[in-house]
């Protein structure tokens, strides 16, 4: 059940969340479906958006647009911009949650594979914020959303180029959040932990603290309308993390060594 504040938030809003096809993306959908604001989604799948539009409210879905799109294509983000413009005349919230994981196998180190996270994780999201900051110029009460991760606080075996990418968004929103309040437009940086999705079901190694789609977006809804810069969840282990990531870093690479890459090694 949406708080007042969220709905009081939202309400008459334009909205565009991107890796709305699955995850933290559609349960935002969802969430924000029982609330009268205009939702427009993106994300690769058309088949999967119509599938994240039909779990919605019936009584809203006619508010939730779908445009689907390759986001690691500079072109499509404004395309898809320019179609915002034409129906909506606005936009107030920009959700950029689009991304994907691929672990590091270091015995065969793959450049490959960091390109294909750098431009989906991170450049898609570049694209995204150059194509939507003309038009969050024009709202009353606009809002830059970057979806990061705990990822982001320390460096994690396997995670060398996931990690990275996520590094460079929350780095990327620290800045963005002084650069854009002369246009009053408010920045915030998302970091989930283990969230219950089509991504962390292929993990192969334990995940502390985890929590569903629908309880992180709970999560974030109320972190935007609280205009938090840095929503994190769930505390008890965002919190650990950020204590951890905060001793020295020969410290770090012993607990690490000790816990996180001891227990994945067990799974090899």
């Amino acid at each position: 059940m949406q708080s007042n504040k969220i709905h009081k938030h939202f309400e008459n809003k334009v909205v565009w969340i991107t890796g709305a096809s699955s995850g933290i993306g559609r349960a935002l959908v969802i969430a924000l479906s029982s609330i009268n604001c205009k939702i427009f989604i993106t994300s690769r799948s058309e088949e999967k958006l119509q599938e994240t539009i039909n779990q919605c409210q019936d009584n809203n879905k006619n508010n939730i647009i779908l445009l689907a799109g390759d986001l690691t294509s500079k072109q499509v983000n404004q395309e898809i911009l320019q179609q915002i413009k034409q129906i909506a005349g606005k936009l107030d919230i920009a959700i950029l949650n689009a991304g994907s994981c691929e672990y590091v196998d270091i015995e065969h180190f793959d450049s490959a594979l960091f390109e294909r996270q750098m431009n989906t994780n991170f450049m898609s999201m570049v694209y995204g914020i150059e194509a939507a900051l003309p038009l969050l110029r024009s709202s009353a009460d606009a809002q830059l959303i970057g979806m990061s991760s705990t990822a982001a606080y320390m460096g994690l075996p396997r995670a060398e180029a996931y990690g990275a990418t996520k590094a460079a968004i929350r780095n990327m929103f620290a800045a963005l959040r002084v650069s854009l309040l002369p246009q009053n437009i408010s920045s915030s940086v998302i970091c989930p932990g283990f969230v219950e999705t089509e991504l962390t079901a292929k993990n192969d190694f334990d995940m502390p603290a985890m929590i569903t789609a629908s309880k992180s977006a709970e999560y974030i809804l109320k972190g935007i309308a609280k205009h938090q810069q840095e929503i994190h969840f769930p505390k008890r282990f965002s919190l650990a993390l950020k204590f951890i990531a905060s001793l020295p870093n020969p410290i770090i690479s012993w607990f690490v060594s000790k816990t996180i890459l001891k227990s994945n090694k067990a799974r090899i």
